[in-house]
């Protein structure tokens, strides 16, 4: 019966290694063709690694936490013969009569017991089928059967004392606690960590603060969001109009879509934004690119679908990958104020927050308007703050008076 490998999948050119993260199989599982096996997670992305062939999973060589490289041995498949019945099993099928006339003819041994044996089986309520005869033919002899007495008596007093002992515990950990449990962190969490710290440790890292009014987008979404949900597909969010008021500013103060490399400045021309996105592996930045050529619907819609690509492990590396200027939305979570880290080699990131009603004058009125914090965290060494500044104001009067977007005023 052949059997084929289970190999770990190119790796992309910047990845030098990779975790074992998820066996969704172990040793002697049915696996069908196509079905994932096992998963692979690498600083930035999670790979799936399918069944070449249907058959049955006949060894698993690299356990969850290991370390592997690119095309290496996982474990092996044996494959299913031509009727489709792995190897196992047809034996299996094939020797049931044989077995069956096996247990046929112990189960006559067993039934001629002498009257002593008989009676001492009777007296503890034993099954004779469970005791094992070493007499002629296999026949039960009385010290079978005292001696499967004293087994079962060894068995049950040390059940009994597990079950003491787990008791116990359980009973010392619900009084104290005080339970710990260590876990090692992913591969895409080191990763986050080493870049947070890089960022800190690299960058003159600031930020500035400012507020905006959205009364007047949450004015626009309720004007004109049913038609545009029904047009298009897609809800209108708050995202595209960020999106659109980020583009924009970055037109205006091309500092901030630029990077230090080395001792040089690289100016980019275009406009690849990267969006902030929770998953439950942790933070993911996919990159929208060209955003300054999409429009609101199509912002909306690869906005999403990064999101759900994001939360299923889907994305790849080339939507990792690149990135002029980040935004993060910690107002999803409730956030009200924060200083987002910079995610190098970008110099800036802009930080949204939660949307709440406070009092603000208005031509010397006190209203009560949905207003947000921004952040803005720049790196010192190539923006100045002159550049923030304005930037931040740029994407206020963006947001606060939206008719600019299209005016391009």
């Amino acid at each position: 019966m052949s059997s084929i490998e289970i190999l770990v999948p190119d790796l992309p050119e910047s990845v030098a290694d990779a975790t074992v993260a998820t066996w969704h199989k172990k040793p002697g599982d049915q696996v069908e063709r196509d079905e994932v096996l096992v998963e692979i997670e690498t600083d930035k992305v999670v790979l799936e690694v399918p069944a070449a062939d249907s058959g049955v999973l006949e060894s698993i060589l690299e356990e969850e936490g290991a370390t592997v490289l690119s095309k290496q041995l996982l474990g092996r498949i044996k494959l299913s013969d031509s009727t489709g019945i792995p190897a196992e099993v047809k034996e299996t099928t094939e020797s049931a009569p044989a077995k069956r006339q096996t247990a046929s003819l112990e189960e006559e041994s067993h039934n001629v017991l002498t009257p002593a044996v008989r009676r001492l089986i009777a007296e503890h309520d034993l099954n004779s089928a469970n005791i094992k005869g070493s007499g002629v033919g296999g026949r039960i002899t009385r010290d079978d059967v005292e001696k499967y007495i004293k087994n079962q008596s060894t068995a049950s007093e040390n059940r009994s004392i597990k079950q003491q002992n787990d008791a116990s515990t359980t009973t010392s950990s619900t009084s104290s606690h005080r339970s710990e449990k260590r876990v090692p962190m992913t591969r895409l969490r080191k990763r986050i960590a080493e870049r947070l710290l890089e960022a800190k440790n690299n960058t003159a890292m600031l930020t500035t603060f400012n507020e905006v009014n959205m009364k007047p987008v949450f004015d626009l979404r309720k004007h004109y969001g049913e038609s545009f949900e029904k047009r298009h597909g897609v809800r209108l969010g708050f995202m595209s109009f960020y999106v659109k008021a980020v583009v924009e500013a970055l037109k205006r103060y091309p500092e901030v879509n630029a990077s230090i490399d080395g001792e040089d400045v690289l100016y980019h021309s275009y406009f690849d934004i990267s969006i902030a996105v929770s998953t439950p592996r942790g933070l993911v930045t996919p990159v929208l690119r060209d955003a300054d050529a999409l429009s609101m619907a199509e912002i909306e819609k690869r906005i999403k679908e990064l999101a759900v690509k994001g939360r299923d492990g889907k994305l790849t590396v080339e939507e990792l990958t690149g990135g002029n200027f980040t935004i993060t939305n910690g107002g999803v979570f409730g956030s009200l104020m924060s200083t987002p880290i910079i995610n190098p080699p970008q110099s800036a990131i802009l930080g949204m927050h939660a949307i709440k009603d406070r009092p603000m004058a208005v031509d010397g009125k006190i209203e009560i308007l949905p207003m947000m914090y921004l952040a803005l965290s720049y790196d010192h060494r190539l923006i100045d703050g002159r550049e923030s500044v304005s930037f931040l104001v740029t994407i206020k009067d963006m947001l606060e008076d939206p008719a600019r977007l299209l005016l391009d005023i």
